[in-house]
C-alpha cells in the first residue's frame, strides 16, 4: 500500500496525539506516506516525525472563536502543498476547521474522539449538533471509537448512516507492558511502600478530576497515608490545586506515562464524558486495576473482573471503589492481570491499525 494520508490535529499532548502517533507507526509500516499537520507546541510533532511522518506546522487555538477563518485559510494553504489521497481529521477543532477548509474536495475522515456537543451547555449543544449535521455533506467517513459514541450521535440527531465505522481504540501492548512497581517508583522518586492512586489526563472539566478530589477526602479518612498523583496539565490546574487536600500531587504532563501506571496500585478515570478513553487501555496493558466512571466506551474497556465502573459525578462511589483496591492489593493484582489479558486479546495495535485502514476502504476517489 502506498496511500498518502494526512492527519490533522489541534491537540498536541495527551490522548488524541497518542492515537495519531500509533496510527502513524502502523501506517508507515504498511508503506503509507503520512503527514501530520498540527501546532508546534507539545510533543506531537517530534513524536510523529520519529514515527516516520512528515510534519507540517499549523497554527490553531483549541476552542472555536473568531480566529477560525484564519485557521481555515492556513490549513487550506498547508493542504494545497501536499499530494494526498485523504485527510483524517482528529477531534472537534480539526473537524470544524478541516471540513470548512477541504469541503469534501478530497476524501475526508472525521474522528471525533468524543463528541463536542457533550462538552457544552444546552443552547450551544444544539448549535453544535446542527453543525455536525451540516458538516456531514463534507464528511465521507466518521470513525467512532466505540459503539456508544456512534449511538450518542444518532440519539442527538446526527444521522451518520453508512458513513459511520466503529473502530475501538487500541494500545501498544508492548510499549505499555507490565513493569516492576518498585523500579517505577524509584525512577519517579516515589516512596516504595505508600498506597498510590494515579489519574492520567488533561486537567479539565471533561476528565472529572474535581470529582476525584472530592472523593479523595473520603479516601484519606480511611487510608491516611495514601497518595494521589494527577498526571497532566490543563486549564483547570489552578482551580484543582486550590481544592486539593492532603496527599495530592500535581506532577505535570508526561509523554510516556507507563512508569506512572506501573507505580500505581490503582488507576482512576473519573471522566464526565468520553468516546473511548485511552487511559484505561494503557493502564490495563500495564496490568493495573482501573476504577472508571460509566461513560461511553467504559464497559468495552473495563469489563467485569478487570476493575470497576462507578456512576459519574458520584464521589462516594468513586472513593469506595478506590479504597477497596488500596486496602486489598491482591484484588487489584487479580484485576490487573485480567485487564492485561483483555486488552491483548481485544485492543492490540495491529488489529486496530488494520481496522482503521479498512475504514478508509471505499472512499470515493481515494487511491488506497
Amino acid at each position: 500500500m502506498n496511500a498518502r494520508i494526512v492527519h490533522v490535529s489541534q491537540p498536541t499532548t495527551e490522548g488524541v496525539p497518542r492515537c495519531i502517533v500509533a496510527l502513524v507507526r502502523h501506517q508507515v509500516a504498511r508503506g503509507c506516506r503520512v503527514v501530520v499537520v498540527s501546532p508546534t507546541d507539545g510533543w506531537l510533532a517530534a513524536e510523529a516525525v520519529e514515527a516516520g511522518a512528515q510534519h507540517v506546522p499549523w497554527s490553531a487555538d483549541r476552542n472555536p472563536n473568531l480566529a477560525v477563518p484564519g485557521e481555515v485559510r492556513r490549513l487550506r494553504r498547508a493542504l494545497r502543498d501536499l499530494d494526498h489521497d485523504l485527510v483524517h481529521l482528529h477531534s472537534s477543532k480539526a473537524g470544524l476547521v478541516g471540513r470548512l477548509a477541504v469541503r469534501g474536495a478530497v476524501p475526508t475522515v472525521f474522528q471525533p474522539h468524543a463528541w463536542s456537543f457533550l462538552a457544552v451547555p444546552d443552547v450551544l449543544s444544539r448549535a453544535t449538533v446542527a453543525w455536525e449535521r451540516t458538516a456531514l455533506r463534507w464528511t465521507h467517513r466518521v470513525v467512532c471509537v466505540s459503539e456508544s459514541e456512534r449511538e450518542q450521535a444518532e440519539e442527538a440527531g446526527v444521522g451518520l448512516g453508512d458513513r459511520a465505522r466503529v473502530v475501538p481504540n487500541s494500545v501498544d501492548t508492548d510499549r505499555f507492558a507490565p513493569r516492576d512497581r518498585s523500579e517505577a517508583r524509584r525512577r519517579l522518586g516515589l516512596p516504595a511502600d505508600r498506597s498510590l492512586a494515579v489519574c492520567v489526563g488533561r486537567l479539565c472539566e471533561q476528565k472529572g478530576q474535581d470529582v476525584l478530589l472530592r472523593a479523595w477526602r473520603s479516601v484519606r479518612r480511611e487510608l491516611s497515608g495514601a497518595s494521589l498523583a494527577l498526571v497532566g496539565q490543563g486549564p483547570w490546574r489552578d482551580r484543582l490545586a486550590a481544592d486539593a487536600g492532603d496527599g495530592v500531587d500535581f506532577v505535570g504532563s508526561s509523554t510516556g506515562p507507563a512508569d506512572w501506571y506501573a507505580a500505581a496500585d490503582v488507576v482512576v478515570v473519573p471522566s464526565r464524558w468520553e468516546g473511548m478513553a485511552l487511559v484505561p487501555l494503557e493502564a490495563s496493558a500495564g496490568a493495573r486495576s482501573v476504577v472508571m466512571t460509566d461513560v461511553a466506551g467504559a464497559r468495552e474497556t473495563v469489563p467485569e473482573g478487570c476493575g470497576v465502573i462507578v456512576a459519574r459525578e458520584d464521589p462516594d462511589s468513586l472513593a469506595a471503589a478506590v479504597v477497596a483496591r488500596l486496602r486489598d492489593p491482591a484484588l487489584a493484582e487479580r484485576e490487573g492481570a485480567a485487564a492485561r489479558a483483555h486488552v491483548v486479546a481485544h485492543h492490540g495495535l495491529e488489529t486496530w491499525g488494520g481496522h482503521m485502514l479498512a475504514a478508509y476502504d471505499g472512499l470515493p476517489g481515494a487511491r488506497l
